[in-house]
């Protein structure tokens, strides 16, 4: 296919022929039925609750670092790994469906979640069910690069939602720590003995 010369990433093309826009463009390109099944019904069940507890344009940031992550460790292992059987590119949104996956299952750990509407499970248990599932292809089929575009997909998901990663919230303390370092105890002026009210200053 000639598009998927031009759109679709792997080692070769974006850190050997430096087609770096690659990294943007190859999740919008999926060649298997299957795969594009499975991505539909994933976003069709998950999607929705993550767009709603976050917004649109905190989701669509998400979305992309997912997105890109995957691309980028997939297509470096498989460049890095050249003697493996795996070197087809990283297309899809596989990443960012099993991102959201483990989204998912931090933000809404105990909730009730009918799997194909006839499963009923927690978000945590689908968490774990769909990953497990995910690492058996991957061994069974060798896909690493594949497999690892996932995998750090997931993990930077889980980063980003288990509420450890706040860096808004260390520049906020770290410009506290900048103001108090400027700040100094004074006491009372009109106080000789120095035992009257102190201030900041």
């Amino acid at each position: 296919m000639e598009i998927a010369k031009v759109v679709a990433a792997t080692g070769q093309s974006v850190w050997l022929d430096f087609k770096i826009w690659q990294l943007v463009t190859s999740p919008f390109l999926e060649v298997e039925f299957v795969a594009l099944i499975f991505q539909g019904f994933m976003l069709w069940m998950f999607i929705p609750a993550l767009e709603r507890w976050w917004g649109f344009k905190r989701f669509l940031k998400f979305a992309a670092l997912a997105s890109v992550i995957g691309v980028v460790v997939g297509t470096l292992v498989i460049v890095m790994l050249p003697s493996m059987p795996d070197a087809s590119p990283i297309t899809g949104l596989d990443p960012l469906i099993y991102a959201s996956i483990v989204a998912y299952g931090t933000l809404f750990a105990n909730q009730q979640v009918q799997f194909f509407g006839v499963l009923p499970i927690t978000g945590k248990q689908l968490t774990i069910g769909i990953s497990g599932f995910m690492l058996l292809f991957v061994v069974i089929g060798q896909s690493w690069g594949e497999g690892a575009a996932n995998v750090s997909a997931m993990l930077a998901a889980w980063i980003m939602t288990n509420g450890k990663w706040t860096p808004k919230l260390w520049l906020l303390k770290r410009k506290q720590k900048r103001i108090r370092a400027h700040l100094k105890v004074v006491s009372d002026k009109d106080d000789p003995a120095g035992k009257g009210p102190t201030y900041l200053n």
